[in-house]
């Protein structure tokens, strides 16, 4: 199978995402990636036991320290922060360091913010070991922790070096964690391309059961969207606003359930729906656009349903304070159908409520 790269087009800050089987063990390219003296690797206990002596060998010469963190997204905090903060002290991290973030979402923002912030901004390469990772937390240079009142409320753009998405990693993901990360390939065919939704009806079988040219295909192509509309809105000002579908009532949930409930990529699924639904409900799209992407996230075995015991004021309350929002105004990525998706400012609350309660 041959190695896929696609571009990030940042001007002088540009990198590459590298797509194939065997990058943890390219020795060569993991010194190329972290230059100077200083390496700091961050990952949490369910990866590094697979993953870490790898890296560590690859690395060797490198003055190393490494960080293995409990998992889970509860494990995303200023806390957390801190302690990467003190490691890299502890390392003498000059500022040709670089942070190597080896795992899923959760140590992607993690690793990243405490790059961003460390003497003001250190090199930073993302390892992702999941797909939801290699898909979409891991490029965009979003880095961030969570807050008890909302998610991804503290953080900072902070561009990676280099991602490297070694599909063999995701021969040891749980099999829970593979579905969460379809969820976000769902999303890009959902808000850019219809063409790639019907190729993963098409293909959800081969998906599941983690077909290498398949999971290569789907890699491949989201990224591909990702990496041209983070090019075209960093800071997402505009159209980078629109990976968001189905993130507001997501974050929501995730919020609600105090981060251990739902995985990420549940919570997007159930948003996605409710973006959905709130679309035929307010007239922007066909309601059997809404049960195509019913019909497929199911396929996926992934929830399309609020869990229960959710109000939807506390629900709507977590929303207003979406990082979307502006002066509690809600913004919300909804759609017109499969492959169209838009921001639409100031969407009704009581119709939000609505969708919310049904």
């Amino acid at each position: 199978m041959p190695n896929r790269l696609v571009r990030v087009a940042l001007g002088k800050r540009a990198y590459d995402i590298r797509i194939a089987r065997g990058l943890l063990d390219d020795t060569a390219l993991l010194q190329q990636l972290a230059p100077g003296r200083h390496v700091l690797v961050v990952s949490d206990a369910n990866v590094a036991p697979h993953y870490l002596a790898r890296v560590e060998a690859a690395l060797a010469g490198k003055t190393l320290r490494c960080v293995v963190l409990p998992p889970g997204e509860q494990e995303k905090t200023l806390a957390r922060f801190s302690e990467l903060m003190s490691a890299l002290a502890a390392l003498g991290a000059s500022r040709d360091a670089t942070v190597i973030a080896l795992g899923g979402g959760v140590i992607g923002d993690l690793a990243g913010f405490a790059a961003a912030c460390w003497m003001r901004g250190i090199r930073f390469v993302q390892l992702p070991t999941t797909l939801l990772a290699m898909v979409d937390s891991a490029v965009g240079g979003k880095t961030a922790v969570d807050l008890p009142e909302g998610k991804n409320l503290i953080g900072a753009f902070h561009q990676p070096a280099a991602v490297l998405a070694d599909l063999a990693t995701l021969d040891t993901l749980p099999e829970r964690e593979l579905k969460a990360g379809l969820a976000e390939v769902v999303k890009y065919g959902a808000i850019v391309d219809a063409g790639f939704f019907a190729w993963l009806e098409a293909n959800a079988q081969f998906l599941l059961a983690r077909d290498a040219a398949a999971l290569a295909e789907a890699v491949g192509r989201s990224c591909g969207h990702k990496a041209a509309i983070v090019a075209r809105d960093e800071t997402e000002q505009g159209e980078r606003m629109l990976l968001n579908f189905g993130h507001t009532f997501g974050h929501a949930v995730e919020t609600a359930q105090g981060f251990g409930g739902l995985l990420h990529g549940e919570a997007v699924a159930v948003g996605m729906m409710l973006a959905a639904r709130l679309s035929s409900r307010l007239g922007l799209a066909p309601e059997e656009d809404a049960l195509r992407l019913q019909s497929l996230l199911s396929s996926f075995g992934l929830p399309v349903s609020l869990p229960a015991g959710l109000s939807a004021d506390v629900l709507l309350a977590h929303m207003r304070l979406d990082k979307k929002a502006l002066s509690g105004q809600l913004r919300l990525v909804l759609w017109r159908g499969v492959g169209r998706a838009e921001v639409f400012a100031d969407v009704a609350p009581d119709a939000v409520l609505a969708v919310l309660a049904s």
